[in-house]
């Protein structure tokens, strides 16, 4: 009877372990340093090991990215396209997860850095820092992009006269109900905030049409929390946090706490905040320091108020974009001025991060994406 259990148990491990899906992490990178392009790595969830499946050649910075809500494509901004900078499609294989290009438009501004797509997967918002603009790419249903519907210029300069000499578009999110986008202008302390059709590709400010933070602080990328109710910015240049509630019939933002510290007291350095996420269950913040290089951990209150919990070094240098596992497992951060992607062991009770010993070379990463192939 023992030997049957242990078979049974043998065979069950084995089929489980069978039909998990097979993960993939996708990394944009920055053409420098021996850059191929986008990396494309095999995750197993098992040792949290990492291996590189496939290289795709794009010389064009193909730094953030994207994937299509029916994991069908994926999509990057090629930030250093000349002139006006470029956006590029690719198809999924279903089975092994490598890419294939399909096309490319004009993004409509210099130096594109962040796209995000819309849940019904028809529109793809592109923002433009170097060019200080927002551009909106619908995405036809064989999954390439069309070109823009809707461009829109900012003027205006911050307190910071170095960073904030004009506006700088440095990400868009939407909102959980897919109704709302919110727009962060580096160069002016804005948020701003905007409806959009899905039909015409159009956006249209919303009944409030902005959130400002303190000056010089810089508004980068945003987290929204698991429940909808609470969004956080990151502060770039003032290595802080902003909490906002958010009205879900609205979209509009009302200032909870701003300026919450992820730096230890004690750090003098050079440091620039740069990305921002929850754990699944919404415990937890993470924010990457740039100069201290480690990712802040920050505990979420239920009233969505932050407090400063601990610190983890990213084993490398210039965090620019980590990843939390939507199963809480795992956290896997980049390091672009080292050329390594490392792993980390979450424990969703503490929100400690451990490294789990694997560390692969990959040249400037700048964006990671996890995807399970179907």
């Amino acid at each position: 009877m023992k030997k049957l259990l242990t078979l049974t148990a043998l065979l069950g491990s084995l089929m489980a372990h069978a039909q998990s899906p097979k993960e993939v992490l996708y990394v944009g990178t920055y053409s420098t340093r021996g850059s191929e392009g986008i990396y494309v790595l095999e995750f197993d969830r098992t040792n949290g090991s990492l291996k590189q499946l496939q290289t795709v050649s794009n010389a064009k910075s193909p730094s953030f990215l994207a994937i299509h809500p029916t994991g069908k494509f994926l999509y990057s901004v090629n930030e250093a396209a000349a002139n006006s900078g470029g956006v590029s499609s690719y198809s999924i294989e279903p089975k092994t997860g490598k890419l294939t290009m399909m096309n490319q438009q004009s993004s409509h501004g210099r130096g594109p850095c962040h796209i995000a797509i819309d849940q019904t997967g028809k529109l793809a918002f592109v923002s433009n820092y170097g060019g200080g603009t927002f551009t909106v790419l619908p995405i036809q249903n064989d999954g390439t992009l069309a070109p823009a519907t809707d461009t829109l210029k900012y003027e205006g300069k911050g307190a910071n006269a170095q960073r904030q000499e004009k506006p700088h578009i440095h990400s868009a999110t939407l909102s959980p109900n897919n109704r709302f986008v919110y727009v962060c202008d580096l160069g002016t302390d804005k948020v701003y905030i905007y409806e959009f059709d899905k039909t015409t590709g159009k956006v249209k400010p919303a009944a409030t049409p902005y959130a400002s933070v303190s000056a010089g602080s810089g508004p980068r990328h945003i987290a929204i929390h698991p429940n909808g109710k609470y969004l956080y910015l990151v502060e770039e240049l003032t290595s802080t946090v902003a909490t906002f509630a958010l009205d879900s019939k609205t979209g509009a933002l009302t200032m909870i706490e701003d300026n919450v510290k992820t730096l230890p007291a004690d750090f003098t350095g050079n440091n620039t905040s740069a990305d921002i996420h929850t754990d699944p269950k919404g415990k937890f913040l993470y924010h990457s320091n740039r100069g201290y290089n480690s990712l802040a951990i920050l505990s979420i209150a239920n009233d969505g108020k932050l407090t400063l919990i601990g610190q983890q070094s990213t084993e490398g240098k210039t965090p620019r974009n980590f990843l939390i596992d939507p199963k809480g497992e795992y956290a896997f951060a980049a390091n672009q001025d080292t050329d390594n992607i490392v792993v980390y062991k979450l424990d969703s009770k503490t929100g400690k991060l451990t490294p789990t010993g694997t560390q692969v070379k990959v040249p400037a990463p700048v964006c990671l994406k996890l995807f399970s192939v179907k």
